[in-house]
């Protein structure tokens, strides 16, 4: 089961929220704690379904195509920057009538919760951060990108090419990973001559430029709720910066997924669950 429900964003830009799980059984819906997952650049409000639908046994969790991704809409004017996407999740808490909530984040979508938490503080009773630096990364990282866009044999001929070249022959894959084949696989569409992703790559590199020169410190030392901060033990965060963003927080938590790559929630489902599960049970009933 998934169900759509429309979301006015930022400057009227119209976004795509998803229940992947019935409503709780027990008590009013209106009344459930709400949770708001946000993906990362690239993703898709889909690659949270497995998440959404065991926090939705208890909980009222939605998943928020951000935009320029997923269902959502892709304005060829943008903007992408930080305080877009911060007003888009913004709208979304209060449209949906989730606050106070708490906000899961991957890569990407974990620098607008701790930023909009950071802010407003009202909206959100607690963050689960998965995956993302508070460093600056810098003019490199943001050519890496552009070249590796650059790299993409668009457009693929079927699915399982998209798989195979995300999975296995894409530069980036150290070794052979099903798991991230899936997950690219699933943010393309079929057109007329190909498989071709459903976001614009020039969009994505907008938003990204907005934060890889900076550092978001000063920003997470702002978050005054409970927080969360998971990586995986082969993704982008190191253990060093990992445990100093939780020393700077004011209410700072730390887990670990083994066996797990950048795509954490993704790569070890179970393991993320048995991660995030103990502290979510604290920030929603606490």
């Amino acid at each position: 089961m998934a169900r759509r429900i429309d979301v006015t964003g930022a400057g009227g830009v119209r976004l795509a929220a998803w229940e992947f799980a019935d409503p709780p059984k027990s008590g009013d819906v209106a009344h459930q704690p709400g949770v708001l997952l946000l993906h990362g650049l690239m993703g898709r409000a889909s690659h949270w379904a497995g998440t959404a639908r065991w926090l939705g046994e208890r909980h009222r969790a939605v998943a928020l195509d951000q935009r320029g991704h997923g269902h959502s809409a892709k304005p060829a004017a943008g903007p992408y920057n930080r305080e877009a996407f911060i007003a888009d999740a913004e709208a979304a808490i209060v449209q949906l009538g989730l606050a106070p909530a708490v906000l899961i984040g991957h890569s990407m979508g974990a620098l607008t919760a701790w930023q909009l938490a950071a802010r407003r503080p009202d909206l959100v009773r607690g963050v689960v951060i998965c995956d993302m630096r508070a460093s600056a990364l810098g003019v490199a990282s943001q050519r890496e990108w552009e070249d590796w866009f650059k790299s993409w044999p668009v457009p693929f001929a079927t699915l399982a090419d998209v798989r195979k070249w995300f999975g296995e022959d894409d530069p980036w894959v150290e070794r052979p990973n099903p798991v991230r084949g899936a997950f690219y696989a699933e943010v393309m569409a079929e057109f007329p001559d190909g498989w071709r992703p459903v976001f614009d790559p020039a969009q994505m590199l907008k938003a990204r430029e907005t934060w890889v020169y900076e550092a978001h410190w000063e920003e997470l030392a702002q978050v005054h709720c409970p927080t969360l901060v998971v990586r995986g033990l082969d993704g982008d965060l190191g253990r060093a910066e990992a445990q100093e963003m939780v020393r700077v927080l004011p209410m700072g938590q730390y887990a670990e997924v083994a066996d797990a790559g950048h795509l954490v929630h993704y790569d070890q489902p179970e393991a993320w669950r048995a991660a995030i599960e103990p502290f979510l049970e604290g920030a929603l009933t606490g």
